[in-house]
């Protein structure tokens, strides 16, 4: 087991070393005008920043998060060469994998709320069309009493729409952008309707009761589960908090496996049989209403 820890430490390691020189290796060739492989990266980079701010509503601020990193990573291997810090490439790759965590999180998030506000805005959305015969009116008429961000997204389409843009495309775009499979019930609804016709307020408030039906099998399958995902990360961290805390009753206590090929590969197979039996636990928890 402290062979596994030893080999992802210095895996993690050598990431961070490498996190690090790209990091510097980015700051420099971004700064030239000249087009090489590196500064297309770069660009890339910042673009897939932008892009994911887009998504959030939030300033385009990508060149500005990753001259940051840049200067941070920058200023940990100064010091670090000033000074000998501990654990220094921890700092470099926190640095490195920070802002893709936090925009993550932040856009999964946003996709939850969306996803809590589906079924009021379906619900909205059919009253309108029952005072309103146009889909697009009442589309205008729903986004000023919807709650944020649901309300952000949708006056988002009606400003693609008053320049140029369908109620069919702004709708397809949304889709496309949230990525959120109850929304693509939702939107699959209005989209079917406005094509074949029908009643579509009635279709609409069917649609909305199936989203908040399933939205409450859902919940009854999280709180029946819950028990098994706290098992699963007890299962996780269970092996490490053994091996710690044995080697620090007994210093040395699992040189044995270390030193000898049969130790080595006794840690290989409860390797793969604590790696196999997390992939199982997971596939168990993983229900599908």
């Amino acid at each position: 087991m402290s062979l596994a820890i030893a080999t992802s430490a210095t895996a993690v390691k050598i990431a961070g070393i490498v996190a690090a020189a790209a990091a510097a290796t980015f700051l420099g060739y971004a700064a030239a005008s000249r087009e090489t492989a590196l500064s297309r990266l770069w660009t890339r980079y910042v673009r897939h920043l932008d892009g994911t701010l887009r998504m959030l509503f939030r300033p385009e601020i990508g060149r500005r998060i990753a001259i940051v990193q840049c200067v941070g990573i920058s200023a940990v291997m100064v010091a670090h060469l000033a000074t000998p810090v501990p654990r220094w490439w921890l700092f470099v790759l926190l640095i490195a994998i920070s802002p893709e965590l936090h925009l993550r999180r932040e856009r999964k998030q946003r996709v939850d709320r969306l996803e809590k506000q589906v079924d009021g805005f379906v619900v909205s959305l059919a009253n309108s069309l029952k005072t309103v015969p146009s889909p697009a009116a009442a589309l205008q008429a729903t986004a000023g009493i919807l709650q944020q961000p649901t309300r952000q997204e949708i006056e988002y389409v009606l400003k693609e729409m008053r320049v140029g843009s369908t109620l069919e495309q702004g709708l397809l775009a949304m889709s496309a952008r949230v990525k959120s499979p109850w929304l693509d019930v939702a939107f699959s609804a209005v989209l079917i309707g406005l094509r074949v016709g029908g009643n579509l307020p009635v279709v609409l408030e069917r649609t909305a009761t199936t989203i908040r039906e399933m939205n409450r099998l859902l919940g009854v399958v999280r709180s029946k589960t819950g028990e098994g995902r706290m098992q699963l990360w007890v299962l996780a961290a269970f092996p490490f908090a053994i091996a710690f805390g044995l080697n620090a009753v007994q210093h040395g206590y699992f040189d044995p496996l270390q030193s000898s090929v049969t130790g080595q590969i006794a840690v290989g197979i409860a390797a793969v049989l604590w790696i196999s039996s997390l992939l199982v636990a997971r596939k168990v928890l993983a229900v599908d209403v």
